[in-house]
């Protein structure tokens, strides 16, 4: 188990519990292995930072499973990790035969996530507007965002500015009730 976290006193606090189970644990994999599942501990609101981190820990050991770990239980966290693709997702207020279990999950090649991660999933899917509330620009501009262009290529395709476009999809999002262009691409996959 390879565990990255900046953090010493949670860095003992796992490595603890992780020893009483008899896994070892180091920062870096022993002897120069791949480890059999990394452990990456992400700070709340540092997106940036935890895509960051990822990247880095996948291109140090890709075929080693990534666990996300959190200081909290944090439903909108745990679907960005998930979505990123680690394999599961565990926090500081588990007790830790749930955080061993987990591991246990991930290793089995099944995903691990917190129990109320799926009906906060359907919640936010629930709580997503009618595309048909949009204005035609808006529409128009949401549609060319599930096609995979950025703000600059859908600026220049409709002969507007990149703040025209920031403007209309602020719009969008608040009609829609989402709050980023992930969530405009599913809706729009998801209504056709």
């Amino acid at each position: 188990m390879r565990v990255v976290c900046p953090y010493s006193i949670v860095s003992v606090g796992l490595a603890r519990v992780l020893q009483k189970s008899g896994i070892l644990y180091g920062t870096e994999p022993p002897y120069g292995d791949v480890p059999h599942c990394t452990l990456l501990y992400v700070q709340e609101n540092d997106a940036e930072d935890f895509l960051e981190a990822f990247r880095h820990v996948r291109e140090a050991s890709p075929e080693a499973p990534i666990l996300v770990f959190a200081s909290r239980n944090d439903s909108k966290l745990a679907e960005a990790a998930l979505r990123c693709g680690a394999r599961g997702f565990v926090h500081a207020e588990m007790p830790p035969e749930q955080l061993l279990r987990a591991f246990e999950v991930v290793l089995e090649g099944e995903i691990a996530a917190p129990r109320g991660l799926l009906e906060y999933m359907i919640a936010e899917e629930g709580n997503s507007g009618n595309l048909g509330d949009l204005s035609t620009r808006q529409r128009e501009i949401v549609e060319l965002v599930a096609e995979g262009l950025s703000n600059v290529q859908i600026a220049k395709r409709l002969f507007l500015t990149e703040s025209t476009i920031k403007q209309h999809l602020r719009g969008a999002y608040k009609i829609l009730g989402v709050k980023n262009r992930a969530r405009v691409v599913r809706l729009v996959r998801r209504t056709g």
